[in-house]
């Protein structure tokens, strides 16, 4: 059986507290793209998790491994499969690559077992696995909030070409957390603009509501980051804007051949990962 694992990349990403059991209560809107990772699951006497990466844990480090054994305890369930996991997204990425690969192991264990479960019983138990996992489940177009596993799902956004870069870097999720100060914060997304934006498939609107306050924190650690959003500005890009806590940015563009240009613009002037892809609608899931 296989699964595709889409990437995902945020339109907006706010920070509005902290919470009391550590976390920081978030205020996002969540995109899901075309980017994804493939995940065979095969039946097996035992389970196993193999990738296709040297710097991607195999076995029980693997937040795939991790799926498939909640699954199996709680529903009583042999974890008797194999996980092959072939990458195609950037890892530590700020792409929820490895939120993916785990909602995706949810979802085809959930039909290879054939337990019946909702999307939404889905996206309770993937809320164990990480803050990215529920959101992975259903994808598309998503408001979230508590530490980002209350989703509010959205319209599709119009389709958009888009380009990622990724510098050569590993972003911790939580040393970015850890880091943040909400007074070095000089723009926030709006996000409330941007859900009506959506609603009325108002691009223009999206683009001008859109806004990461981690990027306060990735930036000043990393200067590359901004190198790179402002070449894609200069070389025609919508928006730039880094998704998650980074260290990727990605460019909203016009049409695929401007999506080709300002990718080759930065491989000549950067050591980075590029992918050209585009955003998708739930349905395309």
């Amino acid at each position: 059986m296989l699964e595709k694992a889409f990437a995902k990349i945020n339109l907006g990403l706010d920070i509005v507290g902290k919470r009391p059991d550590g976390y920081h209560e978030v205020n996002m809107v969540m995109q899901s793209i075309a980017l994804a990772d493939e995940i065979e699951l095969l039946p097996a006497e035992k389970i196993s998790v193999t990738t296709d990466q040297a710097d991607i844990p195999d076995g029980q480090d693997n937040l795939a491994w991790k799926a498939a054994m909640l699954l199996a305890e709680k529903y009583g369930h042999k974890p008797n499969v194999q996980i092959r996991i072939r990458k195609n997204i950037f890892s530590a990425a700020g792409l929820a690559g490895g939120s993916a690969d785990a909602a995706a192991v949810l979802r085809g264990l959930n039909r290879l077992w054939q337990l019946v479960l909702s999307a939404e019983e889905l996206e309770a138990l993937a809320a164990e696995l990480g803050s990215d996992v529920p959101f992975c489940i259903r994808g598309g177009t998503a408001a979230a909030t508590g530490r980002g596993e209350i989703l509010e799902p959205l319209a599709d956004m119009p389709e958009t070409w888009l380009v990622l870069a990724k510098p050569r870097i590993s972003v911790s999720t939580a040393w970015a957390y850890q880091n943040f100060r909400n007074e070095d914060v000089i723009t926030r997304p709006d996000i409330t603009a941007m859900k009506k934006a959506i609603k009325n498939s108002d691009k223009q609107g999206i683009v001008a509501c859109m806004g990461n306050v981690l990027e306060s924190v990735t930036c000043r650690a990393y200067s590359e980051i901004d190198a790179i959003k402002k070449t894609m500005m200069a070389n025609g890009a919508e928006i730039s804007l880094m998704s998650g806590s980074g260290p990727t940015v990605f460019c909203f563009v016009d049409s695929e051949d401007s999506g080709k240009h300002i990718a080759a613009v930065l491989r000549e002037n950067f050591a980075i990962d590029i992918e050209l892809t585009k955003t998708l609608r739930r349905n395309d899931l």
